[in-house]
């Protein structure tokens, strides 16, 4: 077959920097709003910590709006992937205010959970709705969904090239056409840019020193890449398994958060932090200066797997950071390589396992930290995608 076989004249090659424009702009000005929504109700939560106790409240309330008005809407991620594969009908625009709310909810009231899905699912639903505006075939539609993904990613961690990739990625290089290829990065560059414009900030990390490449180092690398793989794995099994147990025995879906929430809020109480509710930011900073402990990865894996098992919204890319940064953190305690590189190491190779996407983690992770540390982050992001898989 001919990927490269279609016309892609000026007049295409017009239509598609518009709908790219417009996808841009408008997935680049929601995740604008979603960021800073996100910042002021884990400010708020921050500030007011009795809120966690409404955690139930919010879980019912969640599962409810979903059971009634979200049916098809709380596939999340896979309606995207599955209307990709087998096109049926448009992704519900209602999605977007949907996971928007849910995820706000989550995050305000205590829930485990990131922020990337609810990026793609906004931006994919909106993108969605221009393959009936601009009469788009089938093939065309697929590009839609591609442009989708990719300007959610991007906006909303700042990486435009990972954010492109990934969503190529995503859906498998076979599978693509140039055309998506090209819009993927433009559509991904317009909706970063668009995010600069509204002044909103993303968070930047640093990985101070980089040591020369040796065959000891790559060693090190190759150990810390096996354990970042079997991470990602434990991580995916600990979500399947949250996920299977609430619906083995919760028949009634909108009953599932609020158990869940009633459970959280109990052990939030009891551990006395705040540390592992939310995106967990600040400890995903300090992993890259201060040796985390050693529990700090599994209690994040035990409470994200928990609450969107339970059936909470939000992402798990952040969360897989957090777990990636603090067991790389960690483990300088017994692999002599710098901490910094250690944490962006599992920051990116956990993802790569977990997500099945090893490029694009390896050039997240140029993005982030920087070429220096490129040749560490590639094999540390290859050996936990092949680990992931055992």
């Amino acid at each position: 077959m001919n990927y490269y076989s279609e016309n892609f004249s000026i007049k295409t090659l017009f239509k598609w920097t518009i709908i790219c424009l417009i996808i841009g702009i408008l997935s680049g000005s929601t995740s604008s709003f979603f960021l800073v929504s996100l910042n002021w109700v884990t400010e708020y939560r921050e500030n007011n910590s009795w809120i966690i106790w409404l955690l139930p409240i919010g879980g019912l309330f969640i599962g409810l709006v979903y059971h009634y008005y979200g049916k098809t809407a709380v596939k999340g991620n896979n309606l995207i992937l599955e209307e990709y594969e087998n096109p049926q009908k448009p992704i519900p625009l209602l999605m977007a205010p949907l996971v928007l709310i849910g995820t706000l909810i989550t995050h305000l009231l205590g829930g485990s959970a990131g922020r990337e899905g609810t990026a793609v699912q906004m931006s994919t639903a909106i993108s969605d709705q221009l393959t009936r505006v601009f009469k788009l075939n089938n093939s065309e539609r697929k590009t839609i969904l591609i442009l989708g993904i990719s300007a959610g990613f991007a906006s909303v961690f700042g990486t435009p090239l990972a954010g492109a990739i990934f969503a190529l990625e995503v859906v498998f290089f076979s599978r693509i056409n140039f055309k998506s290829v090209f819009t993927s990065f433009l559509v991904a560059y317009i909706s970063y840019y668009v995010v600069e414009l509204w002044h909103v900030k993303h968070t930047h990390y640093f990985i101070s020193s980089v040591p020369n490449f040796s065959f000891l180092n790559l060693f090190w690398v190759s150990i810390s890449g096996i354990l970042f793989g079997l991470t990602a794995l434990f991580f995916s099994k600990t979500t399947h398994f949250w996920h299977e147990l609430f619906s083995k025995y919760i028949s009634y879906p909108p009953v599932r958060p609020f158990v869940g929430g009633v459970i959280l809020s109990i052990s939030f109480y009891f551990i006395v932090t705040t540390k592992y509710i939310g995106l967990g930011i600040p400890s995903i900073v300090d992993a890259f200066n201060h040796t985390s402990a050693n529990y700090d990865f599994l209690l994040k894996i035990l409470f994200t797997g928990f609450t969107l098992g339970a059936g909470f919204k939000g992402g798990e890319v952040t969360p897989l950071f957090f777990i990636g940064a603090t067991l790389g953190s960690s483990l300088s305690l017994f692999i002599p390589l710098p901490i910094a590189l250690l944490a962006g190491m599992g920051f990116v190779a956990v993802f790569s396992g977990a997500t099945h996407t090893p490029i694009a983690c390896t050039i997240m992770g140029m993005e982030l930290f920087g070429l220096e540390s490129g040749i560490y982050i590639v094999i540390a992001c290859v050996i936990a995608y092949f680990f992931q898989d055992l």
